[in-house]
């Protein structure tokens, strides 16, 4: 006997939504995505991390190899500011785009801020009070994929809910989500494959932070 099994029904988790269609939104999913009705979103709003030593940095050969982006990192510019010089060492601050002292780090000692991850090298050349590097984080795409916690381009906040499925397996899709004003049920909810509990629960709590929440 052939067994048929049922997929998820376009808006089968809402239990109800603002009036007209002021909870929905038209979207694009990224690339790469295939994904079902009622599946979890986060939205791309982050792209890379680029270093870049300030003009007046002297004959300082210090370097930022790689920046990792994680949880909290913003798009825009980042100021990174040596305040104690120090031989083969020494203090720096770090500003986040908006102007904002993060926290103070050590040369030669990976740095995690901010949303940020890094190491500054020392070079052959201590650095001087007033040099430094800025961290330029691009603005993402603003498409939209399945939301997962070890993501770090701003997917790793849970945003919205797919309203219908789309496949995106071979290239960026339309399609539409539900974003703010509405119930959702649960149940009814699509996750990343071995989403635990606990991971779960923080997607439905940022969900709830959109005003989307689970019943």
């Amino acid at each position: 006997m052939t067994v048929l099994s049922e997929g998820n029904h376009a808006a089968a988790f809402l239990v109800s939504e603002a009036a007209g269609t002021r909870s929905r939104e038209r979207i694009t999913v990224s690339s790469g995505e295939s994904l079902v009705a009622g599946a979890v979103l986060g939205k791309v709003t982050l792209g890379a991390a680029t270093p870049a030593p300030f003009s007046g940095n002297a004959a300082n050969t210090g370097t930022i190899a790689t920046v990792s982006l994680g949880a909290g990192a913003k798009a825009g510019v980042y100021r990174l500011v040596v305040i104690e010089p120090a031989s083969n060492a020494g203090a720096f601050t770090l500003e986040d785009p908006d102007g904002v002292t993060i926290g103070t780090g050590t040369v030669g000692v990976e740095f995690t801020g901010g949303g940020l991850t890094f190491t500054l090298a020392d070079g052959a050349t201590d650095f001087k009070a007033g040099e430094g590097f800025t961290l330029t984080v691009a603005a993402g795409s603003g498409k939209y994929r399945l939301y997962h916690p070890a993501n770090t381009d701003g997917s790793q906040v849970a945003l919205a809910v797919l309203f219908s499925a789309v496949d995106a397996t071979a290239a960026d899709r339309p399609g539409v989500a539900v974003v703010r004003d509405a119930e959702v049920d649960a149940a009814e909810l699509s996750w990343f494959a071995g989403a635990s509990g606990e991971q779960k629960a923080t997607g439905l709590a940022q969900l709830a932070g959109a005003g989307i929440i689970a019943r």
